[in-house]
């Protein structure tokens, strides 16, 4: 797998999570205060200032299996734009995300669809992964009370969503390596505590010092024998081609 990540960047980052690490064995910040540094680095860790992917997404299904290659482009966390490069049928399908606002392109009718928010938590391209998922609309330090547990080797993160958020998730489980500081599962319940799906993280690719899990696995508790699998095929932070003339409508519709 071709994986490249501009080593600066990469350094940057790398600096970053050995000073939180510090902060976190010097114990000079509270456990709140340090669930909230954790998660943030850990939702930092696929973006920069701006940032550039490719990545193939596999949607199983006990039917079918279908692949799609895609590539991504975000600056920050307001602006977002997908579109799918294969397979044939399904080129030139695009999402643009700006701000609060999410659009898709379905180029078989050359028409725009807005998704309103109602329907961020739905399945994008009948994936298991949702609208949000793949944007990232919701902050989860912003949307969500934390509280955090540890063991030996892992920090155990109970995300509690506030009165305000709208979401469909009574209770979120993060779990993180302590060393390296990477990510390693997410478990979502429902407002009964239920577990309603969990996305597994692995096959992390050391980069300049920095290590990014590359696959990115969902698995939906309630529809048994279907899982959707994310793998990073290339990533690149502030690549100098990220500009915002991507992230336009007039984009959204150019053919492909």
């Amino acid at each position: 797998m071709k994986f490249r990540i501009y080593r600066c960047i990469a350094l940057f980052a790398h600096r970053g999570l050995l000073i939180l690490n510090v902060a976190l064995l010097s114990g000079i910040v509270s456990a709140d205060d340090r669930a909230i540094e954790i998660i943030d680095a850990m939702e930092e860790l696929y973006r920069g200032e701006s940032s550039f992917a490719r990545m193939t997404m596999i949607v199983e299904t006990p039917q079918y299996q279908r692949t799609m290659e895609m590539e991504s482009s975000s600056i920050g966390t307001d602006k977002a734009f997908i579109r799918i490069l294969s397979p044939r049928k399904d080129r030139g399908i695009a999402t643009l995300k700006l701000d609060m606002e999410m659009w898709n392109y379905l180029p078989k009718i050359n028409k725009v669809i807005k998704v309103p928010p109602s329907m961020m938590m739905g399945s994008w391209m009948g994936s298991d992964f949702t609208n949000d998922d793949l944007v990232k609309q919701t902050t989860l330090t912003e949307e969500y009370a934390l509280t955090m547990e540890e063991t030996d080797d892992q920090y155990h993160i109970n995300l509690v969503p506030k009165t305000e958020t709208v979401t469909v998730w009574g209770k979120i489980d993060y779990v993180v390596n302590k060393d390296p500081l990477i990510p390693l599962s997410q478990n979502f319940y429902d407002d009964n505590g239920r577990l309603i799906r969990k996305m597994e993280f692995s096959e992390p690719q050391e980069i300049s010092g920095l290590l990014i899990p590359t696959r990115m696995e969902m698995i939906p508790m309630n529809k048994e024998g279907n899982k959707t699998v994310i793998i990073y095929d290339e990533l690149q932070f502030d690549p100098p081609d990220i500009d915002e003339s991507i992230f336009t409508l007039r984009n959204l519709r150019s053919r492909f």
